[in-house]
């Protein structure tokens, strides 16, 4: 058989053994643009006696938008997308190549584990891939696909990456097998009653929850542009939003941003702090949104989640900024004995790192704590505002003031009523000590809001 026979029955053979994922990458990416790297990189599994075709893993380069991205897709089709040695170092050499170039990856994973056959040399190889991967981390953006079931060491870059998405009713992700897990959790449960996204909710691993591929493409395409374009022309800056007037909540929050920007992150976990990619005249920006009602109560769980959008925001130099509607720390038990304290003191250093514009807006309460984290000037914020009928206050009122200070039996309950009632719960008294920068009417937030982001624009 001549050479270039030989050549294309090789590459047919490849082909054919990684027909599926290959059929999930074209499916994500810009038609015909996809490059394979090290495309006959594979060895022989001795357990199996069979060659490893492409080493289950499919790497190589793409455009979706015609901007460029690195892809790594292990192919479960091959030894059940089991990990080698060489498999790492494959994944290893294009995770080289996009720090080099500064190009975001795309994880397509589906792995059962480590290979039957392989051993502690697997491990190094795992070692040196999530240390590679966590190396990137800031640099260079990374979204993951859990494109099946991935079980095993792998899973720890779902920890890692920026974004992770899971398919409905495909996704399952655990750090050890389902099985082994329902075994010694004394309970029979399917894969994705342990691993899927619904099971997943408080980890705050998966960012989204998709039904296709079309979603994800859509998703990663919407979010590069924020991260690589910080300012385009935007919509109108003079619009104002009158709903807000008539009710401060979320969805009327949200129109402040230009039309179809916002894209929040993670809305499965700790709902009750929305986090969103967004833009506002053009300007992209990293917000955080507490929930409307009588406050937000912090607790491990949440403060895990804005410290991480924080840290992203901080990474991608993106304008971070925070709507703020919350009564400082839950008081109880379970909250007092958890890692909530050490959860807010890595929000606080984080927060310090952001070189970008921090803005503040007091929608509803900044009670206590809760205003010392998300709105004091002295914790950083360039700009700090406050809705007309904001509630900004050491305590939620007198009553919260004579429980605090009820053990000595000396505090003057008439005079802390007057002092924490609602009407000296005002805003105003913080904008008249220098602490708020400007008490504004809610339908003119987004008015306010790009001439700040203008103004500190870098």
């Amino acid at each position: 058989m001549d050479k270039i026979s030989l050549l294309q029955s090789r590459r047919q053979q490849l082909i054919e053994a990684g027909k599926n994922v290959r059929a999930d990458i074209c499916s994500l990416i810009d038609k015909d643009s996809f490059v394979e790297l090290s495309c006959y990189s594979f060895s022989k599994n001795e357990y199996y006696g069979e060659d490893a075709q492409g080493e289950g893993v499919v790497t190589g380069f793409a455009t979706i938008g015609d901007y460029p991205f690195y892809i790594v897709a292990q192919n479960a089709a091959v030894l059940s997308g089991g990990i080698s040695k060489a498999n790492c170092e494959k994944i290893e050499k294009c995770l080289n190549q996009a720090e080099k170039s500064s190009t975001p990856v795309i994880w397509l994973l589906s792995s059962l584990g480590v290979q039957l056959g392989e051993g502690i040399g697997a491990l190094e190889g795992l070692a040196a891939l999530i240390l590679k991967s966590s190396q990137l981390k800031g640099s260079v953006p990374q979204y993951l696909i859990v494109n099946g079931e991935v079980y095993g060491q792998l899973a720890v870059l779902a920890g890692i990456c920026d974004f992770t998405y899971f398919v409905d009713k495909k996704s399952a992700l655990a750090p050890s097998s389902p099985l082994v897990i329902s075994a010694k959790s004394g309970v029979n449960l399917s894969k994705f009653d342990i691993g899927g996204a619904a099971a997943l909710k408080n980890a705050n691993i998966a960012t989204f929850t998709v039904k296709d591929f079309g979603e994800i493409k859509n998703s990663i395409a919407a979010i590069n542009e924020i991260i690589t374009r910080p300012v385009i022309d935007g919509g109108e800056i003079n619009a104002c939003v009158a709903e807000l007037d008539a009710k401060a909540d979320r969805k009327n929050l949200l129109k402040i941003f230009d039309e179809n920007t916002a894209i929040e992150l993670g809305s499965g976990y700790s709902p009750e702090i929305g986090c969103y990619l967004a833009r506002v005249g053009g300007i992209a920006v990293a917000v955080a949104i507490f929930s409307e009602g009588d406050g937000v109560e912090l607790n491990a769980l949440n403060v895990r989640k804005i410290r991480d959008f924080a840290e992203f925001a901080s990474c991608y130099e993106l304008p971070y900024v925070t709507f703020v509607n919350t009564l400082g720390i839950k008081a109880d038990i379970p909250t007092n004995d958890s890692l909530v304290l050490k959860e807010i003191g890595e929000y606080v250093s984080i927060l310090d790192c952001i070189d970008a514009a921090k803005i503040s807006v007091v929608y509803g309460k900044a009670i206590g704590l809760g205003y010392t984290l998300f709105a004091a000037k002295s914790m950083g914020y360039d700009y700090s505002y406050a809705f007309a009928n904001a509630k900004i206050a050491l305590f939620d009122g007198a009553q919260g003031a004579e429980i605090e200070f009820s053990a000595d039996g000396k505090a003057d309950k008439a005079k802390l009523a007057e002092k924490y009632s609602d009407e000296n719960s005002d805003p105003f008294n913080a904008a008249q000590g220098g602490y708020i920068d400007n008490i504004i009417q809610p339908a003119f937030a987004r008015q306010y809001l790009f001439a700040s982001l203008q103004m500190l624009l870098k």
